[in-house]
């Protein structure tokens, strides 16, 4: 009842089907619809869509397919010109079911479309494709309800999906469906799950269901703690807005008021900051939502990489929505993305939901800011200085918009919404957060005197010799390796030596513990920075690890594997792979866990090799080779040159106004290996090097994330490292290069020392240029 009284109707017109969400919802609708077949004396029915649809929408045509049922794309667009395909009522002698689905509200742009054509595509009025019969309206309303009200009692559509946790954030697992009780009767149910039917036999096909609807096709337990909360959610909602109404004027104003800011934004030569995607101007509630869908552009009109604003927005503690938001439809119309585009980017490699943003300088997706009933003036203004910030030089100390916007007040605004009027003039001020550089203490260097036998550790180097760099860099100084780190405890601190073994999965031990919660997953520094305060070393003699730590005492761990302890399945976000890992104990817990005054656990990678799910294919090594990963994010090494990081120091320094030290900048970039070549970013051109009798393949630059924005020293933060790196780069927080080992021919470990020649293998087709001076911007 609650729920039918929200949306302005009663039960006498509509039934409330519970489901998983608004997905199910969508995809009941298509399993349980009349539809009438290809191939039958009748006249087929018809599935149309409008093109502006979550995917939710257009995936339901997998099942009309299925179905041998014709589906029919309509763009927006088409829709206005549809009642050139009004068909005669002399003509209409069929009564063959159809159905259009479109959204009330854009989940990509915010724009609204007419609710008035539910009754004009029921009535005829409207029809999405010329074919006699009678049309049913599905109107996909989860974006539209979280922040407008919908009047069912006069906007009569047939079918409608909603997400409960989109109107006031809670429950996540909890949809609906809501159905017009006129054509309840005509849907059709095949599978009946307990609940569903009034009888039944087990030995013979006898099925009776239920006479509700509801109860019909909610097959087994429905969530009903999380349904019993609704009447909650409802009454609070009313209770602190006053009402839909009033939610969609507070959440447009923001919006518009926001709109306006964006839009007026230059750079000095005139140049927009963003570009945004919309149909609307943002003058009118009832045709636009709360919703901006935008890219940030360059000063040359470049646009930036929408993974790259989302890594910078989480400085400022933003979440901002990024791709194509589930609606392929919108994003191809809006960002002009043609069909071939969008299976040439496939085959590039991109997918829904990967930070790929751009291919060939177009952007394959974009950014969204959208404004619920809690959002705030406050969070509007947040937003807009986390774009001044960023795409405006320190010089500019302050940029006002008095002349284009005032505070964002309309007729139609709550009164007691006090924070509209409490700011009469608005000037928003782009501020760095300095700080003063701590000193570095001295860096404990590990020397290792092991050595495999020399005859077979001769033949290795021999046979690698003989497939040694067909296509050198040309002439130049020699590279060598100045540094080698690993980090046997992931986002721990560095264990710094001059030689050390390699093994199968990159540097032996690096990174095969892990700190996990008490829910077993991954502990990061972007979580919690004090790890690297956390100081593990490897004493190979002993076969022992020793962590140390200010304020407590060392602690060991032996490096023997221990796989008689119980296996611990963990899954971490941070892998993205399921790892299977052992515990180290109750000792070593309790000691992460007084020191990060947490509850945590320390994990180790099993070695029982069978069990290795995280492993990756990589191009230009054997298309057979399988590469065993440790727990590191993407590949078994990674590489920085000092060269970039020198240019980079400089610009860094200069935005900071303070000095800088290369050994703090070194170590925030977390590498493995350190090599010292004579041109900066030169590394980005290789595709392949050897150090010694290694052999290491280019596997892909490093697309860096606010850990660098963490002093490893002392666990500040300073988000001003990742945005120099992203201004002196040029859109790219591209830093390093990640690289995988051939597998080893022998069952020992080579050695990787400092001191090392490197010899590279440029790419095809490479000519290595020197970069411009450290004012200009880098490619990335």
């Amino acid at each position: 009842f609650r729920i039918l009284q929200h949306f302005h109707t009663t039960s006498e017109d509509y039934t409330v089907i519970f489901t998983s969400g608004c997905t199910a919802a969508l995809k009941l609708v298509a399993e349980a619809f009349p539809w009438i077949p290809e191939g039958t004396k009748q006249p087929s029915s018809r599935f149309c869509y409008l093109t502006d649809s979550h995917t939710s929408v257009v995936g339901m045509r997998g099942i009309t397919a299925s179905r041998n049922v014709l589906s029919v794309p309509v763009k927006p667009k088409e829709m206005l010109l549809s009642e050139k395909n009004w068909i005669p009522a002399e003509e209409q002698n069929s009564m063959t079911p159809h159905l259009f689905s479109y959204p009330a509200q854009s989940n990509f742009s915010g724009t609204k479309y007419p609710l008035s054509w539910i009754q004009d595509i029921k009535s005829g009025k409207l029809c999405p494709v010329k074919i006699p019969g009678k049309w049913f309206v599905l109107l996909d309303a989860a974006s539209y309800v979280s922040s407008s009200p919908l009047d069912l009692g006069v906007h009569q559509a047939d079918f409608i999906p909603i997400s409960f946790y989109k109107i006031f954030g809670f429950p996540t697992g909890l949809g609906a469906l809501l159905v017009n009780n006129r054509i309840a009767p005509l849907l059709r149910k095949t599978y009946f799950g307990g609940g569903t039917a009034a009888a039944y036999l087990a030995g013979q096909d006898f099925y009776f269901p239920k006479k509700s609807i509801a109860e019909r096709f909610e097959d087994g337990t429905v969530s009903f703690l999380d349904i019993i909360a609704l009447k909650h959610g409802f009454d609070v909602l009313e209770k602190l807005t006053g009402g839909m109404e009033k939610i969609k004027q507070h959440t447009f104003a923001l919006a518009r008021y926001t709109y306006t800011v964006l839009s007026t934004l230059k750079y000095a030569n005139g140049a927009p900051v963003v570009r945004i995607y919309s149909d609307t101007d943002f003058s009118n509630p009832d045709v636009q939502g709360p919703i901006i869908n935008f890219n940030i552009l360059d000063e040359n009109g470049v646009v930036i990489g929408f993974s790259q604003v989302e890594k910078m927005a989480s400085l400022y503690n933003i979440h901002v929505r990024t791709g194509c938001f589930c609606n392929t439809g919108a994003c191809q119309m809006h960002l002009d993305i043609s069909d071939e585009d969008m299976q040439r980017n496939l085959q590039a490699g991109h997918v829904c939901g990967d930070d790929i943003d751009l291919i060939d300088g177009r952007p394959t997706g974009s950014v969204r800011i959208s404004f619920g009933y809690m959002s705030s003036f406050e969070d509007a203004q947040t937003f807009l200085k986390f774009i001044l910030a960023t795409r405006f030089s320190k010089s500019d100390t302050e940029i006002s918009f008095q002349s284009s916007v005032t505070k964002p007040t309309t007729e139609s605004v709550l009164d007691d919404h006090s924070f509209f009027s409490s700011t009469k003039n608005l000037s928003l001020r782009a501020r760095i957060s300095d700080r003063e550089l701590g000193k570095n203490p001295s860096v404990t260097v590990k020397t290792i005197d092991w050595q495999p036998p020399e005859s077979e550790s001769e033949s290795i180097r021999a046979a690698v010799s003989e497939a040694a760099v067909p296509t050198c860099r040309r002439g130049g100084k020699p590279i060598t390796v100045t540094n080698i780190y690993l980090y046997p405890i992931k986002s721990c601190s560095a264990f710094e030596v001059t030689e050390w073994p390699v093994g199968n999965q990159g540097l032996l031990y690096d990174r095969n513990w892990m700190v996990v919660n008490q829910n077993g997953v991954c502990m990061t520094q972007k979580q919690e920075p004090r790890l690297c305060l956390i100081n593990p070393s490897i004493d190979l003699k002993q076969k022992i690890m020793v962590i140390q730590a200010e304020g407590m005492d060392p602690i060991s761990v032996s490096l023997e594997e221990n796989t008689g302890k119980e296996a611990v399945i963990c899954e971490s976000k941070v892998c993205s792979h399921r790892v299977k890992t052992y515990d180290c104990g109750e000792e070593t817990a309790g000691w992460f866990s007084v020191f990060l005054g947490r509850p945590c656990r320390l994990i180790r990678q099993s070695p029982d090799k069978k069990n290795y799910a995280q492993r990756k294919n990589t191009k230009g090594l054997t298309s057979a080779t399988s590469i065993s990963l440790s727990l590191v994010n993407e590949a078994q090494y990674l590489l920085i040159n000092v060269a970039s990081i020198l240019q980079l120091k400089e610009h860094i320094s200069a935005r900071l106004e303070e000095p800088l030290e290369m050994e703090e900048l070194i170590r925030r970039f977390r590498a493995n290996i350190v090599i010292s070549a004579p041109e900066s970013f030169e590394e980005e051109e290789w595709a392949e090097i050897s150090i010694g009798a290694l052999r290491f393949q280019v596997v892909g630059p490093c697309s860096r994330c606010q850990i660098i924005c963490i002093d490893q020293q002392s666990g500040e933060r300073n988000k001003e490292f990742l945005q120099s790196l992203s201004a002196a780069r040029g859109r790219k927080t591209n830093f390093g290069i990640y690289l995988m080992n051939q597998p080893l021919c022998s069952s020992f470990p080579d050695i990787l020392s400092v001191g090392s020649q490197v010899l590279p293998v440029l790419k095809e087709n490479t000519e290595i240029q020197r970069p411009t001076s450290s004012e200009e911007k880098c490619s990335g």
